[in-house]
């Protein structure tokens, strides 16, 4: 692995966001709306309950949209040739992966702090922790969908295939992270399944926040999604074709 290179991919897939206005809303803006959007759902009906499920949400919206973002721009550019081609150079896989993954951790780091910005600052969701760990947290979180787009994108050969995954690997984390029952609600055998996937460590970690001022639980949620996002891009890259089938 080379960092010159890894940084030339970065800048890469920086300029090419920066072209593409209508992919930088869907990552920067769409968040913020769907936040706000829950808030104005419950606003008159049980202003409580966005209280319990905002912190989720901070947690759950960067994965979904860097997942689908991460994984359908890496299939394209392998349905267009340009990953061969890029792979043809002298640029190892996982110089690729790491390019990527750190282009879509900076866009990640704005629009999390633009979602907690405005469920924060405009939303009123009550944090008793420290503000900068709740951006971190979405900042880990939003990098743990751009890590599992990866891991997909190096399976699935066209973008409607990376799509489907996400029924299958994002939408059961969903349902078991706590975000419609607390997880110590859950029949053993869920909240065992529950206790194996990233995002109920990411939705831990907000929850820990917005209830207590500890910090210790949540760092070693931190480390637990930030070490899925690790195993994401190495075996994403273990696994990376060179050449498009």
């Amino acid at each position: 692995m080379s960092l010159s290179i890894t940084m030339a991919v970065t800048r890469r897939v920086l300029t090419q966001l920066r072209r593409d206005r209508r992919t930088l809303a869907m990552l920067l803006v769409l968040p913020c709306l769907l936040i706000t959007l829950l808030w104005w759902i419950y606003d008159d009906a049980n202003p409580m309950l966005f209280d319990r499920i905002g912190p989720a949400l901070l947690a759950i919206f960067p994965v979904i949209v860097m997942f689908l973002v991460t994984s359908v721009t890496t299939l394209r550019e392998r349905s267009s040739g340009t990953l061969e081609r890029l792979l043809a150079m002298p640029m190892g896989k996982l110089d690729f992966l790491v390019g990527y993954a750190i282009a879509f951790g900076l866009v990640a780091a704005l629009q999390s702090v633009l979602a907690v910005a405005v469920a924060v600052g405009l939303l009123d969701l009550e944090v008793s922790g420290p503000l900068w760990l709740l951006t971190t947290v979405a900042v880990v979180d939003a990098v743990l969908g751009s890590a599992l787009g990866l891991f997909v994108s190096a399976f699935a050969q066209t973008e409607f295939q990376a799509v489907q995954f996400m029924p299958a690997l994002v939408i059961p984390q969903l349902l078991l992270c706590g975000l419609l029952v607390p997880r110590d609600q859950l029949p053993r055998a869920l909240e065992l399944v529950s206790d194996a996937l990233p995002l109920s460590y990411a939705v831990d970690a907000m929850q820990h926040l917005t209830s207590s001022s500890a910090t210790g639980p949540v760092w070693r949620d931190i480390a637990v999604v930030a070490a899925f996002a690790a195993a994401g891009l190495a075996i994403g890259a273990a696994t990376l074709r060179r050449r498009t089938p």
